[in-house]
């Protein structure tokens, strides 16, 4: 695409030739490349994209988060969003060398941002220089990682009201993908937050091109607010499970208890009931026509005094 004096891009025909990157007069040009089946040898031939050295580095699969600035350029690899159903939800890299009349990017996975650009750019939106442009798209990565937070606060909301009143269901399970999604995205969050951070402090960029510091600031800033909240929800998620798992150990010991309890109180009877089971001379109200009901009586004693032994022993059941 190229864009004029005022921001306004269009988009060039495949057999359009390219204008001179470093003479492009009061507008800039963006190129955006499939890495894996574009050759940009003759870019790199040519010094539009920096020093050979700098064109390699940023372009290489190495998908490691990065900036670098030399001679004049800024490249870098940063976090973007994956196209709509793709899982993860933040899968890409963008990577870039940004010139003062100039914008090359490229993509190897899958990757939003620059087709989202491309599309307000298209419906007239002015975009006047190639920071604002990498702003942009970084901007729309941003975006989709609050929004992607924001549906992680939600469900952990209704889980944590759920909690509050007591109606446990199978939010355990649940917590798990929400508190893995948090810190997936809290880790994307924390490397593309000092990308910038690093090209607002350094002062090679500093002296090239004050516009990149004060965009460099804002993403920064708006990053860090960002993975504070994702932080906190992270933590809220593992304060749940905690919770959860004190609920259900809790209730586990109240059937414990209950189970212990119905276990003692027929203990004796059972003793009783196998002691006159045996077949053997000698047992008592073997002969008696009211044996049954002696057994019986003292089968229902022994469960009574052990019940009673339990009761002045103290034995409670846990309390929620």
């Amino acid at each position: 695409m190229s864009f004029d004096e005022r921001g306004c891009g269009r988009l060039l025909a495949p057999d359009e030739a390219l204008p001179d990157l470093d003479a492009f007069g009061g507008g800039f040009l963006w190129l955006h490349f499939d890495l894996k089946a574009a050759d940009l040898g003759s870019l790199n031939d040519a010094g539009h994209v920096g020093t050979r050295s700098l064109a390699e580095a940023v372009f290489r699969e190495d998908e490691h988060q990065r900036v670098t600035v030399a001679d004049g350029h800024v490249g870098g690899v940063v976090a973007d969003l994956a196209r709509p159903g793709a899982k993860p939800d933040i899968a890409g890299r963008l990577h870039f060398v940004m010139g003062p009349r100039s914008l090359v990017s490229g993509r190897r996975g899958l990757a939003e941002s620059p087709d989202a650009t491309r599309t307000i750019a298209q419906e007239g939106r002015p975009i006047p220089s190639p920071v604002l442009l990498l702003e942009t798209m970084v901007g729309f990565v941003v975006a989709a990682m609050a929004a992607t937070g924001q549906r992680l606060a939600d469900e952990v909301n209704g889980i944590e009201d759920r909690v509050l009143d007591g109606r446990v269901r199978d939010d355990r399970r649940r917590l798990g993908p929400i508190r893995r999604s948090a810190v997936r995205l809290h880790r994307q969050l924390l490397g593309l937050a000092a990308v910038f951070h690093r090209l607002e402090e350094d002062d090679l960029a500093r002296d090239l091109h004050g516009p990149a510091i004060a965009v460099a600031a804002r993403l920064a800033q708006r990053l860090d607010a960002l993975d504070r909240d994702v932080t906190a929800l992270a933590e809220r998620a593992r304060l749940l499970q905690e919770e959860l798992a004190a609920r259900v150990a809790e209730e586990s010991n109240r059937q414990l208890y209950v189970l212990s309890i119905l276990s003692a109180l027929f203990l004796p009877p059972t003793f009783i009931t196998g002691l006159f089971g045996m077949n053997v001379k000698g047992l008592p109200f073997a002969d008696d026509p009211c044996g049954f009901l002696f057994v019986a009586g003292l089968s229902l004693l022994s469960a009574a005094a052990t019940y009673g032994i339990i009761r002045v022993l103290g034995i409670r059941p846990p309390r929620g």
